[in-house]
């Protein structure tokens, strides 16, 4: 998977015009959990920063998590800036569906010149105990920036998460 820092880290514009084409990109992964387990981690909100190694802090805003229209607000280092301060992206829930062991997202503001993307989530018993994770993402295009650079990079960042997960459930299984 081909990284592109220098033009995404430090050079995340703003949306361009909508009307045009969603750039859209997913990745998946297989988690040696049941689903159930998996998706206690996942969605919960103050269990972000245990499987997002780039998450210090995620703060409730508005609303009741897990129901839609509950708004957080997430930092750390997702996205350098050139001032060395920490990313923020304040985003709301659009749907959660605890049967179907989904949820989606929705970035309003941030630092990070993302706003407007959609965030999905979806987990899938894969048998044998396991769980198939697919995240799903879809952003505005960027202006002065690449389709493919900004897909690779997001893509990087949420397999990145992805692959924590196993990691995350067993460290909670020691604490309890």
């Amino acid at each position: 998977m081909k990284i592109v820092t220098d033009k995404v880290s430090f050079f995340i514009p703003r949306a361009v015009e909508t009307g045009q084409r969603k750039w859209q990109g997913s990745v998946s992964g297989i988690v040696d959990s049941p689903l159930d387990q998996v998706w206690t981690i996942v969605s919960q909100t103050k269990r972000l920063s245990e499987w997002m190694p780039m998450v210090e802090r995620c703060t409730d805003v508005e609303g009741d998590e897990g129901i839609p229209g509950y708004v957080r607000l997430v930092s750390g280092f997702m996205f350098p800036q050139q001032d060395g301060e920490r990313s923020w992206i304040k985003e709301r829930l659009v749907a959660m569906d605890p049967t179907s062991h989904s949820y989606v997202y929705k970035m309003e503001a941030s630092n990070v010149g993302l706003d407007g993307s959609v965030n999905s989530l979806k987990l899938i018993d894969y048998g044998d105990d396991s769980t198939l994770v697919n995240w799903s993402f879809e952003i505005d295009p960027l202006e002065g920036a690449l389709e493919d650079n900004i897909i690779d990079y997001l893509g990087f960042l949420y397999k990145s998460c992805v692959n924590r997960i196993q990691g995350a459930i067993v460290a909670a299984s020691k604490k309890v």
